[in-house]
Order: structure tokens, then sequence, then C-alpha cells
């Protein structure tokens, strides 16, 4: 029993021992396939690490390549912005439509530009007729540099605006002695509000604001020079402010003495003020109605004296035949004391397709100085005015500049060209004028009468053929007709002459830009 229970447990023994090995043999498996398995995570969690840093870098430098490639893009367009526009601050050459020649800044901001004008004429006095014999048969025929500018306009900062224009005409009846016809500065900086001051073209009255290269008659009328040379007219002295939008002008000027006037002795300088407001009342395409009010006043007339106790300040108004060929004026009221003047009126104008007109009434009034008790009234009044048209027979139309408040000259539509078939633009105008400086109270007026003012009075008429071969060249022919009805006066130095019929043909080169 005791051998069969010792080989049992032997027996026993040896199979708890044979059951107990694969398990021990199984777990240290486990356990080295666990190491291993840690090892492999372990391993790709590396390449896990590793393959994120690719990733970023490859984001990394695909940012990079997008930011290298947008600078380089900006870097070809400003290049391209370079090569198509200078830098800022060079000198940049331009050209207007009407052929002025600038230079300017590339932002604009400042400019100077070339200007000029030249108007040559020939007058033939076809015939003089005088009222009387003591007056004159004839009056001389010839040329003239009616006017001769050349000067330089421009801008600086984009808000002052400049002019210096001297005329070298030459000629009595349209230089003064400085030859200054413009001199001026201009701010615009509170638009549409402008200042200017300086020597200029006072814009006063609708002929005078359309430039002597726009007017459709080699010279203005009678009553327009005589009116506008009061205290406006071109080489005046002068302050002013003006606005405008596309329908409205508006401006008010003080002004002084012409350029060139004398600074010297007790003289006293002229003063005076003009104002004028226009407005067009319609406005389309091809038709326009334009209406205005004008208005001046003379503070203190031109000096003509140098005592206290004399009349120092005296007014002469007077006038030429509508040509400035000779010099003698038959419309001349001489000088009159005065205290003061001033002249109002209305103007008119407007166009429908080719067809245009203007016109425009004056009345002036002179109030005299050093009157006796027993004098007449102390207030003169004259007056005159005058209506035009034209019909641009190549269909052109003048056109309305909003910042003078007036009318511009013809511009060809097909300029003259021998290879493209062009004869620019013809224009044929008439014009009808009236002025009367005569102011008396005298009834049954005799042949020679002393007392009031006899200046005359004349009635007008003139006829225009315009070509405009191109934009920058017209030539006028014009046929004049003046009927001067003047009484003769006793004067300390004899007789005055009497009235005269004019008629004259003159013809007018120009060319201006």
């Amino acid at each position: 029993m005791t051998f069969k229970y010792n080989l049992m447990g032997t027996a026993l023994s040896g199979a708890v021992l044979l059951a107990a090995y694969p398990a021990a043999a199984q777990t240290s498996s486990i356990s080295s396939q666990m190491q291993s398995l840690q090892q492999q995570i372990q391993q790709l969690q590396l390449q896990l690490q590793n393959l994120q840093g690719q990733v970023n870098d490859s984001q990394a430098a695909a940012q990079k390549a997008q930011q290298d490639a947008a600078q380089a893009q900006a870097q070809a367009k400003q290049a391209q912005a370079a090569q198509a526009q200078p830098a800022a601050g060079n000198a940049v050459a331009t050209m207007s439509p009407s052929n002025r020649p600038s230079i300017c800044t590339s932002d604009g901001q400042n400019c100077i530009s070339l200007t000029s004008r030249l108007h040559l004429d020939y007058g033939d006095y076809l015939g003089v007729h005088p009222q009387q014999s003591t007056g004159p048969h004839d009056l001389t025929d010839g040329f003239n540099a009616r006017r001769a500018r050349i000067g330089v306009i421009g801008k600086f900062d984009g808000d002052w605006n400049y002019a210096l224009i001297y005329d070298f005409g030459g000629s009595s009846d349209a230089t003064p002695g400085s030859g200054i016809e413009n001199a001026y500065v201009t701010y615009n900086g509170l638009r549409p509000v402008a200042i200017d001051l300086g020597y200029l073209d006072v814009p006063f009255t609708l002929d005078e604001a359309t430039s002597s290269n726009d007017i459709m008659f080699m010279e203005r009328a009678e009553i327009q020079n005589v009116v506008t040379n009061l205290a406006a007219n071109d080489f005046r002295s002068a302050l002013g402010v003006r606005s405008n939008d596309d329908r409205y002008w508006a401006g008010v000027y003080l002004t002084g003495p012409q350029a060139g006037a004398q600074h010297t002795g007790s003289d006293q300088q002229q003063l005076g003020g003009t104002a004028r407001f226009t407005y067009q009342a319609l406005q389309g395409p091809n038709y326009s109605l334009h209406v205005g009010v004008d208005g001046e006043y003379v503070f203190s007339p031109r000096a003509n004296g140098s005592s206290a106790t004399s009349i120092a300040d005296t007014l002469t108004m007077s006038d030429r035949p509508e040509l400035r060929v000779d010099t003698t004026s038959f419309l001349n009221t001489g000088a009159i004391p005065a205290k003061n003047a001033g002249a109002y009126g209305p103007e008119v104008a407007g166009g429908w397709n080719s067809l245009f007109f203007q016109g425009e009434w004056y009345q002036i009034l002179v109030d005299q100085a050093g009157l006796s008790a027993t004098a007449p009234k102390p207030e003169l009044t004259f007056d005159g005015g005058y209506a035009e048209a034209s019909w641009t027979v190549t269909g052109e139309s003048r056109q309305y500049i909003p910042t003078t408040g007036a009318y511009s000259a013809i511009v060809p539509a097909h300029p003259l060209s021998f290879k493209n078939g062009g004869w620019g633009a013809w224009e044929l105008a008439v014009r009808y004028s009236y002025i009367n400086l005569d102011n008396h109270d005298q009834p049954g007026i005799s042949p020679l009468v002393t007392g009031g003012v006899f200046g005359g009075r004349a009635t007008g008429y003139a006829f225009g053929v315009n070509w405009y071969p191109v934009t920058n060249v017209r030539f006028m022919l014009n046929y004049i007709y003046d009927d001067v009805n003047k009484i003769p006066q006793s004067t300390a130095g004899g007789t005055t002459s009497g009235g005269v019929v004019v008629n004259a043909i003159a013809l007018r080169t120009q060319i201006a830009f």
C-alpha cells in the first residue's frame, strides 16, 4: 500500500510539474510578446512623430512658397505700374484738347502751362463822311497787332492757380504802358468758391466774360467798351470772389486802376466795384437759354488834378467805330467832373442747334461834381445796347462754359484736311448796336452849344464771316457801318468836330492756345 501510495504520489507530483511547466512557459511568452508590442508601439509613435514633423515642415514650406509668390506678384505689379507711370515728383508733359502744352507732376497737382494769342488785323476805311466840313474825311488804313500775348498759367498743390501774361501788341488802343495783361493768383480751396487777386480781365458783362478768342466779331460793341472801361475791362487790378456750378455763375470784384497807372503826386487811384449774376434757365444737349444781370459802381473816378481845391476827379467816356486800326474817337464826352458813377443792365443769350444769339443793354449814371446852384441837374444818364446773332453753316454750335458764365467759339467738327476732305467750320454773323453819350436839357440845340454833355450818339451795323479751319486758328472778315450823330461844341480851343458816317472792312488772322 505504501509503495502504491508513494507511486501514486510521485505520479501526481510529476503530473503537476508537467502541467505547471507549460503555464510558466506560456506566461513567459506573453510577457515577451508584450514587450515586443510595446517596442513596436514606441517605434510607431516615433515614426508618427517623424511624419508629423515632416507634415509640419511641408506646410511651413507651402506657406512660405505662397508668401514668396504673393510678394513676387506684388513686385511685378509695382514694376508694371512703374513702367506705365513715372515715379511721383517726375515731370509729365501733357497737351490739352485745345493744344495747350503743360508740364505737370504725375499726380496732376502742380502744373505750368504755356499760353498765347495773336490777333493780326488789317483794316480798310472804305468811306468816311463827316456831317460838317470841319470833320475828318479819311481815316488811316493799315495793319495792327491787336493782341500779341504770351505767358504762363499754372497751379500749385491743386488749390493755387496763377497767371502771368504779357501783351507785346504795342498799339495804344490795346496795351497800357506796363504791358501786363494778367498777373494774378487764384485760391480754389473753398470750392465752388474761388478768390482772385491781381491784374486780370474782370468778368463783368457777358461779352467781356467771353474770351477775345471767342467773340463773334473782331471788336465788341461800343456800349460794351464804354461800360466795362469804367471799372472793369482788361489789365485791371482787382480783388474778387466768384462761384459757379453747371447752371449759375456769380462774382463780386473790388477794382482799382489799370496796369501802368501812375502812382506819384497827389493823384488818388481809381476805386470801383462790379457784380454779375447769371443763370442757365434752359440747358440741353442742343439748346440753351442764358439770363443775367450786371452792375458796377465807381466810388472814386480817376484823378485829373493835383490841387486839393480843384475838381480832381473826372470821368471820360469815349470809343472808336468798332475797329481798332485808326485811333480817332468820334464818340467822346470829354472830361466830366464826377463824384461817382455807375452802370447796370441785363444780359441774355441762347442757342438752338447751329443758331446762336446774345444781347445786352446798359444804363450809365454819373453824379457830377463842382456844380453851381444854377447849374443843370447833377445826375447825368447815358445808355446803349447791342444784339447779335450767328448761324454756323457747317452745323457746329457754341457751347456754354460754366467757369466763365459765357459761351465758347466754334470748334470745327471736320478740321481742314485735303487728305480727309474736311473744310473746317464756317459761321455767319450779324450785329446791331446803339449808344447814346448825349445828356442835355436844351431843346432846339443850335449848331454850336455850350453846357451839358455832347458825347454823341452812334448806330452801328456789323456783318461777319468767320472761318475756323482748325481748333486754334480763325480768320474773321468784318464789314462795319457806324453812323455817329454828334453836335459840335464851342471850346476854349475852338470848335469840336461833329458826327460822321464810317464804312470799313477788316480781316483778322488769329492763332491762340
